[in-house]
């Protein structure tokens, strides 16, 4: 089924608890039906300010309850229902690991996802925007120079200003940086995802985690 903006229900995003109900990563709803198929996880489910936990299996019989009673749906988010077979199931925003303790990591992943979200998508040296396939990594000081691989020194750049900058440092080049490069505190992949209303039942478990869990 599709969500509002013609995107898979199952390509939405679940934040994932750990056993003690601190965040660790979020997945794809694809992912999480897999896990809680398996049993290793189980569904939280946020109304109101409370939460319950349901198992799989109970989560699809609510969910066939809901869509048996049209005054409970109307009360329901529309954009996230997939289509089994023979009835549909609420993709969930939550779900909890029945055996897993570990705690999230205290940094942020560099990638070239997490780089692009931090810079908005926005060459660094043009200031415009691009999609994904036509932007790139840019080390401020070169490799050759010394430059390392860390948020300090690499940011997005479009393939026109890379190519234009090469193996020089900005000030070689005659460029100028749009804003100086810096580590993010938080996700910033995460953060784009908690302006869309739907995700705002994940807060009270990402002051805990501290906002810096993986987006997979």
């Amino acid at each position: 089924m599709k969500t509002s903006d013609g995107s898979s229900a199952l390509d939405a995003s679940v934040l994932v608890l750990n056993r003690m109900y601190v965040a660790v990563r979020v997945v794809t709803v694809r992912r999480a039906f897999v896990m809680l198929c398996r049993d290793s996880a189980e569904v939280i489910h946020v109304d109101n300010g409370a939460y319950a936990n349901y198992d799989f299996e109970t989560w699809c019989e609510l969910s066939q309850f809901w869509c048996e009673d049209p005054s409970l749906l109307a009360g329901l988010d529309q954009s996230d229902w997939v289509r089994a077979v023979r009835y549909r199931i609420q993709a969930p925003r939550i779900i909890r690991l029945l055996r897993f303790d570990q705690t999230p990591r205290q940094t942020v992943r560099l990638n070239r996802r997490t780089l692009f979200a931090r810079d908005g998508h926005c060459c660094q040296y043009c200031g415009k925007p691009y999609p994904h396939s036509q932007l790139s990594l840019d080390h401020v000081t070169p490799r050759s120079r010394g430059g390392t691989t860390c948020w300090e020194n690499v940011v997005t750049c479009c393939l026109h200003c890379n190519s234009q900058k090469g193996n020089r440092t900005p000030q070689e080049a005659g460029m100028r940086l749009q804003m100086h490069p810096a580590k993010p505190k938080h996700n910033p992949m995460l953060k784009l995802q908690l302006g869309n209303p739907r995700y705002q039942v994940w807060q009270p478990f990402l002051h805990q985690a501290g906002y810096a869990i993986d987006v997979i």
